[in-house]
């Protein structure tokens, strides 16, 4: 494997927000040796800042708590089936009651299969209330760390933080994010 098909491999495993970024500082590295142009201090920042997004990339998988799960809710009684469609399907349409688990359980699931640690997981609601509440709802059951790992971003109110991995929103929120990150890389 050559140097810079090595340094690609590694970018692969960045965190989505850096990939693209360190992506173009890679090929502009290649094209400048190419060309035969200094190419060195752009190399030692490409390789400072990969080490900065891997490192904030095994910060947050190692902070992902062991999912418990409350096997009364009938979502939990299907998480296998719905985590083997997240897994093999880019769009997973999920229907169930009111009720059933599926704003708490299905993020926990999206967890246990290593969402969120690449980037976030996004997980709309219709109101403000509704988001706060689930926010909640999931750092309570993610136990004593989860108010960092799960926050909420409505209208004028943004409870987010780097540490954070599951991301409640209004649908507006979601759809004002879209204008700046049109491939949802967060």
């Amino acid at each position: 494997m050559s140097f810079y098909s090595d340094l690609q491999s590694r970018i692969d495993l960045a965190l989505l927000s850096d990939r693209r970024r360190l992506a173009n500082m890679l090929r502009a590295v290649r094209q400048a040796e190419e060309a035969g142009k200094p190419f060195d201090k752009n190399l030692a920042k490409l390789q400072e800042q990969l080490e900065q997004s891997l490192a904030k990339r095994t910060t947050r998988e190692k902070s992902v708590p062991k999912i418990v799960y409350d096997e009364s809710l009938p979502v939990v009684g299907k998480r296998q089936e719905i985590a083997a469609a997240i897994r093999d399907h880019q769009v997973v349409v999920i229907c169930g009651e009111t009720g059933s688990g599926k704003s708490t359980q299905i993020p926990k699931i999206c967890l246990e299969l290593g969402r969120g640690i690449s980037g976030l997981i996004g997980h709309t609601q219709p109101r403000r209330i509704a988001a706060r509440s689930i926010a909640a709802r999931l750092a309570e059951e993610l136990g004593p760390t989860g108010s960092k790992l799960a926050g909420f971003k409505i209208r004028f109110a943004d409870q987010t933080s780097d540490q954070t991995l599951i991301k409640v929103m209004t649908d507006g929120v979601l759809l004002a994010e879209s204008q700046t990150d049109r491939l949802f890389k967060q």
